[in-house]
């Protein structure tokens, strides 16, 4: 479930981010200011009874969550993530003692997105309180190296996005299916992958630089490559010649549904 959740709000906020620019320092009012608070204090604002208040902080924010007490309160699915920074838990899920920490110098940029998704909900949906004196502020609440590290991954992480959402535009994902009798199908279509179009296009697999294997995508096959739509010297092959391209074995090359069996 949490998993689940992070996913969308993954979307939405990377989406948000990229749609009007991306100012790290821009979630709380006056670029974070507040209450500068420290671990042993923060640790005082799980929402048990006697305790001031139901606090949690991401990225060094400190976030004011009464009004989801349901959640963030003692006996919540989220009650691990009060009283603490546990940022590294909002990428990963991991609710051991061992996963409720701040350090997130080991995440990946796409991981990174994760967490700044749920800084963009928090700002959004909570009171923000001011700073918390540690890994991502110091004692007079500027920002530490650690931090800056983590705004650097994110913003890695946010062009990652920017550049695969471009290669989905180009190359949308295939329609598949698998069963134990007829093995794998392949097929386009102009919707498939979620990619509205005036082209369906042939099954080819696709090897991004940097990643393990490949997976299936829908390829133009006629008219110009892409990057030359301008031009009227062209083979006619759409981009069906990208090196990045290799046809599955057994189908035909210009075929639009491909079935390998098992």
């Amino acid at each position: 479930m949490w998993r689940g959740a992070a996913v969308a709000l993954l979307c939405l906020g990377a989406a948000c981010l990229l749609g009007r620019g991306f100012d790290p320092r821009a979630w709380l009012p006056g670029g974070g200011g507040g209450r500068l608070l420290r671990a042993a204090e923060l640790a005082r604002y799980r929402g048990a009874e006697g305790e001031p208040g139901l606090y949690l902080a991401l990225l060094g924010r400190v976030f004011d969550v009464e009004r989801g007490r349901k959640h963030y309160g003692p006996g919540g699915a989220y009650s691990g993530l009060s009283g603490k920074d546990a940022s590294r838990a909002f990428a990963t899920g991991d609710f051991s003692p061992t996963g409720l920490v701040d350090d997130v110098s080991e995440l990946s940029p796409r991981e990174m997105l994760a967490v700044q998704s749920w800084l963009s909900f928090y700002s959004s949906n909570y009171a923000p309180v001011g700073k918390l004196v540690g890994r991502f502020y110091d004692e007079n609440g500027a920002p530490t190296e650690a931090l800056r590290q983590a705004e650097a991954a994110i913003k890695e992480g946010l062009k990652f996005k920017a550049e695969n959402d471009q290669r989905k535009q180009q190359f949308p994902p295939c329609n598949s299916e698998w069963s134990s009798a007829g093995g794998s199908r392949f097929w386009c279509s102009r919707q498939s992958g979620g990619i509205n179009r005036d082209w369906i296009g042939v099954p080819r697999k696709l090897y991004v630089p940097g990643s393990r294997g490949s997976h299936c995508v829908c390829v133009r096959a006629t008219g110009p490559p892409s990057g030359q739509l301008d031009s009227r010297e062209h083979p006619d092959k759409g981009d069906l010649d990208n090196p990045h391209l290799e046809e599955y074995e057994g189908c035909h090359p210009l075929a639009e549904s491909c079935v390998l069996k098992a």
